[in-house]
């Protein structure tokens, strides 16, 4: 975690509670029931947010009301009838995490990570299906590193053979993803396009195209499965903590889109 993203962890859950249990330390020594209160405070918020049930939970409630309908190529017999409205022009991909600076192997040191990949592997089967062309977005994802716009576009044209038509290698969060691609496409005539990213990263994602008067119809790479009341689900996992705070940090990230546009 670099220095820049310190300050917005400790705005988060569960990354926050820790220094919350450290405050209930402190006023123990004179407010000993306060004290106590907080440090169970503290533990069991970190307890519940390490289940399976609520982070599944949680990134469900990000994917609620996203449609599930995948776009499918138009029959002939309806091709030539004039749609109520312009159609998609394009295909945008946003990207993710990078490959995480790996030494050695056959993958490149700075490359796409699992989540970006799995967003081009839509994109280009978008692509092939409705023969649209696509936009790759994604600046830096550390310091010194290639876009990772242009990582994109290579594993686009190497893994599955198709050309991106934009590279846009300069945007920093999904609000920049929009504003930048935004400007490619409308400087190309396309005001209306299909935004390919995770279910749970879609809800932020419409916000930001649609505050840049680009109307973005949704396909999203996956959804994640609900939650389900298994006995499973109820036992701490480190990777349930992990997507809580993605959860949390998606719902405000919506929030801060909401009181932005």
């Amino acid at each position: 975690m670099s220095l820049s993203a310190l300050p917005t962890a400790l705005l988060i859950p569960p990354v926050n509670l820790v220094p919350l249990g450290l405050v209930g330390l402190l006023l123990a020594r004179r407010h000993p029931r306060l004290g106590r209160a907080v440090i169970a405070l503290s533990l069991l918020a970190q307890l519940v947010l390490a289940m399976p049930i609520t982070s599944r939970a949680l990134i469900d409630s990000l994917q609620a009301g996203i449609p599930r309908i995948v776009p499918a190529r138009p029959h002939p017999e309806t091709a030539t009838e004039m749609p109520a409205e312009p159609p998609p022009g394009a295909i945008v991909v946003l990207g993710a995490e990078s490959g995480g600076g790996g030494i050695g192997g056959i993958l490149p040191w700075h490359g796409v990570g699992p989540l970006t990949l799995e967003r081009l592997q839509a994109g280009a089967i978008l692509s092939r299906r409705l023969a649209l062309p696509i936009l790759v977005t994604g600046g830096p994802p550390e310091a010194g590193a290639p876009p990772l716009a242009l990582q994109m576009s290579r594993s686009l044209r190497e893994d599955f053979g198709i050309t991106a038509a934009w590279v846009e290698p300069a945007a920093d969060d999904t609000w920049q993803n929009a504003e930048f691609s935004a400007a490619m496409l409308k400087s190309s005539g396309i005001k209306t396009v299909y935004v390919v990213t995770s279910g749970w990263h879609m809800r932020r994602a419409l916000m930001a195209f649609r505050h840049f008067d680009v109307d973005a119809v949704p396909v999203a790479s996956r959804f994640e499965a609900p939650p389900r009341l298994v006995a499973d689900g109820f036992v701490p996992r480190v990777s349930a903590w992990q997507r809580s705070y993605y959860a949390i940090h998606e719902w405000l990230g919506c929030l801060y889109y909401a009181l932005r546009s």
